[in-house]
């Protein structure tokens, strides 16, 4: 899916908080229920929304308008649906709802909300706000994960497969991705926000990979609380997409983000390294000898990160490699504990 393919801070470039979104929005919806009268096909439906979205500047308009007429005609994308179902007419009941849907788009919901689930690495997960969106380009730090783990000798967890512990698991994206294409790994995924216990939980019942995941409600910047992981260590992996958002940009987060997620998932603090520096100063004494950490970041990070760690030679890791994201933007580290 490629609506969020413009990368997240893409959107950086979009309106100031809610300053403007609710302000004007309403447009007379009696006036456009009139003009649906005689809009009868979801080909007619899309091109009338896309009018509007642009109209009131609403950002994606056509595949905005395109994923939720799909959605109520029962299909993933608006590409997927059969020819006839494109020119077919369409139920009173069928307009209405995508009536009701795009008047929440109109009030600069993401979509991901509205339709109540995205897809990601081919799994079909749950959506609920604020539970953070995940992004596409954290689709590659899955994809690079794999990678790494197909390269190394077997790795030996309780099951025969490498024990992951995912920092901050939001909606289970990441480590649902993992358990679905690592078959023998198992998950230690925490987060300190009840609301993304709660949806990584449902959504790994969903998927019936809840046998493989311990999901535990953990702030790993209070003190002490980190201990409670001890009894699964060592793991192979850590993994975590944190907050990394430099505090100042915050201001500068488009509406869909910050009227409806949770701003905490993104707010890194001064230098969006608050929380790195957390994973990173509790990660090797949960990691095993010649363990890794995976982390998404800011495209500024990868320097950041080199010299805190240059900084901390108690802590025996090394930036071993970096990755860019499809933009071309340094996004993804792997950091390395010394086997020593």
């Amino acid at each position: 899916m490629k609506l969020w393919g413009r990368i997240l801070w893409s959107l950086l470039s979009g309106p100031r908080g809610r300053r403007g979104v609710s302000q004007g929005w309403a447009f007379n919806l009696q006036k456009s229920h009139s003009c649906l009268a005689g809009l009868l096909s979801a080909t007619e439906m899309v091109s009338h929304w896309t009018q509007v979205f642009e109209e009131r500047g609403i950002p994606e308009a056509r595949e905005s308008c395109e994923y939720i007429v799909a959605h109520v005609l029962g299909a993933k994308t608006f590409q997927s649906l059969r020819p006839v179902l494109r020119t077919k007419l369409l139920t009173p009941q069928q307009r209405e709802s995508i009536q009701e849907l795009c008047s929440h788009r109109l009030q600069r919901m993401p979509v991901q909300y509205i339709l109540g689930e995205w897809d990601f690495q081919g799994l079909s997960l749950k959506m609920v706000p604020p539970v953070f969106i995940p992004r596409p380009e954290t689709e590659e730090l899955v994809e690079w994960i794999l990678e790494e783990v197909a390269q190394r000798a077997p790795a030996v967890g309780p099951q025969g497969g490498p024990l992951i512990l995912e920092v901050g698991c939001g909606s289970g994206a990441i480590a649902l991705s993992l358990l679905s294409q690592l078959p023998k790994s198992q998950v230690i995924a925490v987060d300190k926000a009840e609301a993304a216990v709660s949806l990584t939980r449902e959504n790994a019942q969903r998927l019936q990979l809840q046998d493989r995941i311990q999901i535990i409600p953990l702030d790993v910047t209070s003190e002490g609380h980190w201990t409670h992981l001890l009894p699964w260590a060592p793991v192979d992996l850590v993994v975590s997409n944190p907050p990394y958002v430099f505090h100042k940009d915050m201001e500068q987060l488009a509406p869909e983000i910050c009227s409806y997620e949770d701003l905490v998932a993104l707010d890194g603090g001064e230098e969006g390294m608050d929380i790195i520096t957390h994973i990173l100063t509790l990660a090797p004494q949960l990691l095993k000898a010649s363990g890794s950490i995976f982390l998404e970041v800011d495209p500024r990070h990868p320097e950041l990160v080199s010299s805190w760690l240059q900084s901390r030679p108690d802590l025996y890791l090394s930036l071993v490699a970096v990755r860019k994201d499809f933009c071309g933007r340094p996004r993804f580290l792997h950091v390395q504990k010394s086997a020593s």
